[in-house]
């Protein structure tokens, strides 16, 4: 299965149109509003703490959508093109995807907590027509003006010929001011070029089209760009809302997510269905924990995306979200985004959340735009893991200790061992390709490579013997995942590498979860050279540094010094065997290292704890 099959050739669809209409059955291009009724609710935009809550219906959303795609086509965007957003999870910002797709465009998007350096890596590569950026930010109480960023975007892209500019959406009523930043407009301007244009039309495409591009974590360097396929995805989103979840129009759905993450599609997908969408934007733990809950109770929702720290931070304070809240039309609580612990499985039902509602643990990934695995409305739930593989993709776990080349055969394990995720048979929503990877050789390397004819995830599962639940492990490789936000140790690296070089020879970044830790924490080792100092002055710039060119959720929990990094003989720095080192395994040195007696000095980190800042260990008298 090393190559992409070319499903359902001479079908022709549109991602917007079926996402704003729905199917007249017997009659394949015909479309009409059953479910989706004109005066009947089909979004609610709601900002941080509850707070400027507003509802559309499914006919203003079909009329601004038709704005912004005539305004859109006005300018010039045609099929092919790609329109990004740097934006937040607003009404306005699902109008630009559903715009953009209605005219066979490509729609990216990035959250504006992002760092400069973390936008432009990826808009570099795609060299969208437009960006339409939110000009003002609001997370965790916090309100940024974000023009500044805006500025430095904008210079980041003043050497790409296919943009053609940014527009500039207001955060709040009134808009700020940008005629100081060249290039910019402002959204109520841009949509003048509509003309007053509601009417929709859509340009449908080839079931294999592309319509939508996200990123990797950037493991490696720059993010890869996946691109994905209109027919695959609105394929896939089906089969997992209808056979998986019974999903309808009576449904009402809040995933918690920002628009940097493959959540952020999951978010808005409840309108393919004719459900009701709820777009948050903003912390949910602001102002304190009990507000979101209520907020979903008002909002009368009937399926909850969270994740596990969200769960985590209620067990930790005592508090049940049950006894904070009416939750009697709660019918499913989706976590993803990390590993889900054993004991918050327990707590969701003996203490946290309605016994009627279906804890549904789901793992999947960007690169699939769905699931690997997640609930179904037949199967028994246990605990631990996922209740079962997703409806027709087919799954196994293969040894990981075999090492993987081009053409080498996989093994696959009997279940109940652990070993590495992989798909044995093709599936409709794999990536069509990868944005600038014109002979494949990328999508080879990140799927096919490891193992011959078949595609290899990156985590590390087991299958349960008996009840067939499927345990993910942790990712296979170097991905950090703190709190679920996934990025790569090559971000941190570069952040390093551009502003200290002068002081740190090399670093080496790695997850830690030992099997008492809830969470994942981000440890950076700083290999000084001669006679510079580390010192905590250094270990603040370097915090501060990465805070602002990647986000704040890239910064480290810790940094220390380190006397040497493990490299391979080829001299590439090892990550793995670091990383279960200080999560408290006692690891085998491979062969391939070209300085195995490293690896000694990174025992004691599995005792954090019990060191101060400069790694030492502290007296315990």
């Amino acid at each position: 299965m090393d190559s992409i099959p070319r499903w359902f050739e001479g079908v022709r669809l549109n991602f917007a149109e079926n996402v704003l209409f729905s199917p007249v059955h017997g009659t394949p291009t015909a479309t009409s509003t059953r479910g989706k009724e004109s005066d009947k609710v089909a979004t609610t935009e709601v900002r941080e703490g509850g707070t400027e809550i507003r509802a559309y219906t499914w006919a203003q959303l079909r009329s601004r959508v038709a704005l912004f795609a005539n305004a859109l086509r006005a300018r010039g965007v045609k099929k092919g093109d790609r329109v990004a957003v740097v934006a937040s999870n607003s009404f306005d910002t699902l109008c630009v995807f559903l715009a953009t797709t209605s005219l066979g465009g490509l729609f990216s998007s990035s959250s504006t907590d992002m760092g400069t350096k973390g936008v432009l890596d990826r808009l570099l590569q795609i060299k969208p027509r437009f960006v339409f950026i939110d000009d003002i930010a609001v997370y965790n109480g916090k309100t940024t003006d974000l023009r500044p960023k805006i500025k430095e975007i904008l210079d980041g892209m003043s050497n790409v010929e296919e943009f053609w500019g940014a527009i500039i959406q207001p955060r709040f009523e009134r808009a700020v001011d940008i005629s100081a930043i060249s290039r910019s407009e402002t959204l109520a301007n841009f949509l003048k070029s509509a003309g007053g244009n509601t009417k929709l039309t859509f340009e449908r495409v080839e079931f294999r089209d592309p319509f939508l591009v996200v990123y990797s974590s950037g493991t490696t360097g720059v993010p890869k760009c996946i691109v994905h396929s209109t027919g695959g995805i609105l394929l896939n989103s089906m089969k997992e809302g209808k056979l998986h979840r019974d999903l309808g129009p009576d449904m009402v759905q809040l995933q918690y997510t920002t628009t940097g993450w493959i959540m952020y599609m999951s978010s808005i997908l409840s309108l393919l269905y004719g459900g009701h969408a709820i777009l948050y934007d903003g912390s949910p733990f602001q102002p304190d924990l009990k507000t979101f809950i209520r907020l979903v109770s008002f909002l009368k929702v009937t399926n909850l995306g969270i994740s596990p720290r969200y769960m985590h931070e209620f067990q930790k304070n005592n508090l049940a979200p049950r006894d904070i809240a009416d939750l009697s039309r709660l019918r499913t609580v989706t976590s993803t985004g990390m590993v889900l612990s054993d004991a918050l499985f327990e707590w969701f039902y003996d203490t946290g959340f309605p016994p009627h509602a279906q804890l549904a643990n789901i793992s999947g990934g960007t690169d699939l735009a769905g699931c690997f695995s997640m609930e179904n409305p037949l199967t028994p739930i246990y605990v631990g893991g996922c209740v079962g593989p997703s409806v027709g993709t087919a799954i196994a776990a293969y040894d990981q200790t075999i090492e993987g080349n081009d053409g080498t055969p996989g093994s696959e394990l009997e279940d109940g061992v652990p070993g590495e995720l992989v798909a044995t048979r093709p599936f409709p929503n794999m990536p069509v390709y990868f944005w600038g990877d014109d002979k494949g050789e990328k999508y080879f390397s990140s799927y096919f490579k490891r193992f011959n004819d078949v595609w290899t995830h990156g985590d590390f599962i087991m299958i349960h013997p008996i009840t067939k639940q499927i345990f993910f492990l942790g990712r296979a490789d170097g991905v950090l995942n703190p709190s679920g936000v996934r990025f790569g140790s090559a971000e941190i690296y570069s952040v390093i590498e551009n502003f200290f070089t002068d002081q740190i020879a090399d670093s080496i970044c790695v997850g830690q979860r030992r099997p008492e830790d809830d969470d994942e924490s981000v440890l950076l080792f700083l290999l000084m050279h001669p006679g510079k100092k580390f010192n905590q002055l250094l270990v603040k710039d370097v915090k501060d540094r990465i805070g602002k060119e990647l986000s704040k959720r890239h910064v480290p929990k810790y940094v220390f010094e380190t006397r040497e990094i493990p490299t391979t003989v080829n001299l590439k720095k090892v990550e793995l065997p670091v990383k279960q080192i200080v999560s408290g395994k006692i690891i085998k040195p491979s062969g391939t290292l070209l300085n195995p007696e490293s690896l000694d000095f990174y025992y004691k980190f599995a005792k954090i704890e019990e060191l101060d800042e400069e790694g030492r260990v502290t007296s315990k008298l």
